[in-house]
């Protein structure tokens, strides 16, 4: 099985295809707080295949209206609002580039410190190169893998806000 074929039978799994949808709604529900509150507080997000949570201090109420309208905002074909700049899956495509570099630049280099020095120009030109084309590569991957544009019959399903201590959150559940 070729490796496009496994990626494809892979995102075609039920479970798959609900946690790539809620990540797309959650981006674009980020998206809609950050046109509407100018300070959201810097959410972060996490998607499962029952929806998502996210942490930050946000009134239940503009959160709520930021989901519905990410979702017919989406719904209606603004496919773009799935991806988002701030991404987890950005930052691993960055850590996996960078790490793959690096172990490949230091790879026949000696041991010790000494015997891998002279390598760090190149090692550090190799890595800034990686974490360049780590930037569009991981929009690419979340386009095409980790989140869909698509919500299909996505549907909200409920909203609740918790705290503990400091740290306010909210989770959405959906359907679909």
């Amino acid at each position: 099985m070729g490796m496009k074929t496994l990626l494809d039978t892979m995102l075609a799994k039920p479970a798959v295809k609900r946690v790539r949808k809620n990540h797309g709604l959650e981006h674009a529900t980020i998206h809609v707080l950050g046109e509407r509150v100018q300070r959201h507080g810097g959410m972060v997000g996490r998607s499962d295949r029952h929806g998502f949570t996210l942490y930050g201090d946000v009134p239940t109420k503009i959160l709520a209206d930021a989901c519905e309208l990410a979702l017919q905002r989406l719904r209606a074909g603004e496919r773009g609002l799935a991806i988002h700049p701030y991404c987890g899956t950005n930052f691993v495509t960055a850590g996996v580039l960078s790490s793959v570099v690096a172990a490949l630049a230091l790879l026949s280099a000696g041991r010790g410190w000494r015997a891998r020095l002279p390598r760090l120009p190149m090692l550090i030109s190799l890595m800034t190169a990686a974490l360049i084309l780590s930037q569009p590569l991981g929009l690419v991957i979340q386009r095409d893998v980790t989140t869909s544009g698509d919500p299909g019959d996505l549907q909200i399903v409920s909203i609740k806000r918790y705290r503990i201590g400091a740290l306010a959150f909210h989770r959405v559940e959906t359907r679909g």
